[in-house]
């Protein structure tokens, strides 16, 4: 229920931000004095600039706001006898910006619904289904029983809200690229900016409605965010924006435009939402590794006027791992081993209630709402690891992992970006760490389509001398060896953070960290995504200071008669 009502609100915000581009009204640019998005006014010879003045954020499906602020990293590290101390963590304090956070680890139901979207968008191919298909085999061991596991664990309802193991980090950052885009047209077509769900089902034949023509136009490949944002996905709906900058004459509603065949604003030519329109959400992704441990150690709990008045080893109050709150004295807080071999307890008196792992909401929240931080699973992040990172990272919001990518151009001339069988786009190297002349960018563009007809697809980039790859960018230490001298940390070497099922309470902390390669998966890691929050970093004003600034007039966007 919590979580339907957190989508409801989110469509609901969005809803609002739409109307923000349609509230009636005829104010000027503050600085040129030319209206707004006011088609019929002669003082306006340069077509109609919408703004989108009555934006309100929200978080998307399944998140949480999280407050950014300071953080020291590495500083709730502590030393547990016989455990080795986690000597590779740099305490240094930074800043990790506003941001949202899933509520719970992802689930298998939440899996198994991805795997069901594939199966039905594209049956016959059965490399994409088997590719995104979680190990299950990573449950066996050679002296345990564990086929059950093999067998039941992610696609029994017995297991259905417990989190998906079997994951790899290239497996999970997939995913996040599907939810974005599966978000997205949910909210769009519930608002009609797509054509709607009840149009497309053959439901809607009302007179100024054609379900069928709808049906039969629209786009021959799933719903991608990029591609549609690049004008790429062509099916407009009766609510999709006017645009009010087509020229008399040059284009006419779609059939997907309900409404097209009578007067006044249904015969109006429509346009795609952009990101100007405050629509479309923000990607889904693998939260950074200090946002993780920054969501994690939660001490906005502990904080008043800029005073920490309690630190934390784990993501709940206190030096231990059970509960001293009267009702649940003693209970423990997460699913973890307390002990070798010691996994639940005693039967008739079980510690954690939990053999392996538990559903992704149990336990009590930490002060941020986020379920399960430490124990029942690590989850993966989003960085690559290095032993140093935090001697070497920025102190804003810091990060390593940035491989930089353009999109890669179909047609050079028209900006249409090359989109692979899926409908996803295509990446390249990125060009250039600053915006090209327009010379640079004429020279590069030939240089890249001769290259793209030759047989050497690196080619593109190879010719420039700007590194997109900044994972190695003032790397110190860059390499761990063992005892035969080989590496074992490289560019695909991902952080995982949080501790598991099968960790000691140690790895409870939110700054401890490990490492698997990116292709790797374990029954012992699974994760959650996140989602970068734009604007003020201050979630809620309620009962703060303030200065007190003169009201602005609010600006308001006409759509016309």
């Amino acid at each position: 229920m919590k979580k339907l009502i957190l989508y409801s609100f989110t469509c609901l915000s969005l809803a609002a931000m739409l109307s923000g581009c349609s509230s009636k009204g005829g104010n000027s640019s503050s600085k040129t004095g030319i209206p707004y998005a006011d088609r019929k006014s002669k003082k306006n010879q340069s077509g109609a600039f919408a703004v989108a003045t009555q934006y309100k954020r929200a978080p998307g499906p399944g998140l949480i706001p999280i407050e950014g602020g300071v953080l020291v990293v590495g500083g709730s590290a502590i030393e547990v006898p016989g455990v080795e101390p986690n000597i590779y963590n740099y305490k240094r304090q930074v800043t990790v910006p506003s941001f949202y956070m899933d509520e719970t680890e992802v689930s298998n139901t939440d899996w198994l619904e991805y795997l069901h979207w594939i199966r039905y968008n594209y049956p016959e191919d059965r490399e994409y289904y088997y590719n995104e298909l979680p190990d299950t085999l990573v449950w066996r061991r050679a002296l345990s029983y564990n086929e059950p596991y093999v067998d039941n664990y992610l696609r029994h309802p017995a297991y259905r809200d417990y989190p998906v193991v079997g994951v790899s980090w290239e497996q999970a950052s997939r995913y996040c690229e599907w939810r974005t885009s599966r978000a997205n047209e949910f909210i769009l077509r519930e608002k009609g900016i797509l054509t709607d769900y009840k149009t497309l089902a053959g439901g809607n034949t009302g007179k100024n409605n054609n379900a069928t023509a709808a049906a039969t136009q629209r786009p021959d490949k799933p719903f991608n965010t990029d591609a549609y944002l690049n004008g790429q996905y062509d099916d407009k709906g009766k609510n999709a924006p006017v645009d009010y900058n087509t020229k008399s004459g040059a284009a006419t509603t779609t059939a997907g435009a309900a409404g097209a065949t009578g007067g006044g604003r249904n015969s109006q030519p429509r346009r795609n939402a952009t990101l100007e329109d405050g629509v479309i959400m923000q990607p889904y992704r693998l939260p950074t590794e200090a946002e993780w441990e920054y969501a994690a150690l939660g001490l906005i709990g502990n904080t008043e006027y800029e005073n920490i008045n309690q630190n934390k080893i784990y993501p709940w109050n206190g030096l231990g791992v059970s509960s001293a709150k009267k009702k649940t004295r003693g209970m423990i807080q997460a699913n973890f081993k307390r002990a070798p071999g010691d996994y639940m307890g005693v039967g008739g008196s079980l510690n954690d209630k939990g053999d392996l792992t538990v559903p992704v909401i149990q336990y009590t929240p930490n002060d941020f709402g986020l379920y399960n931080m430490a124990g029942n699973v690590n989850e993966w992040v989003n960085d690559v690891y290095r032993t140093g990172t935090f001697t070497d990272a920025d102190a804003f919001n810091p990060y390593r992992g940035n491989y930089f990518t353009n999109k890669k151009l179909e047609d050079s001339q028209s900006g249409k970006i090359a989109l692979d069988k899926y409908g996803n786009p295509i990446k390249e190297n990125a060009y250039s760490g600053r915006k090209q002349t327009w010379a640079e960018k004429q020279a590069q563009t030939k240089r890249a389509d001769s290259i793209s007809k030759s047989t050497d697809p690196q080619g593109a980039t190879a010719s420039t001398s700007y590194q997109a790859d900044q994972r190695g960018y003032r790397d110190r230490q860059n390499t761990l060896l063992n005892d035969e001298g080989v590496t074992l940390v490289n560019d695909k070497s991902r952080v995982y953070k949080g501790g598991s099922w099968n960790d000691m309470a140690y790895w409870l902390n939110p700054a401890t960290r490990r490492f698997m390669q990116q292709d790797e998966s374990s029954a012992e890691v699974g994760f959650r995504c996140a989602m970068t929050m734009l604007g003020a970093p201050e979630i809620s004003t309620a009962g703060k200071r303030s200065f007190k600034n003169p009201p602005q007039k609010p600006y308001r966007v006409s759509r016309g008669k």
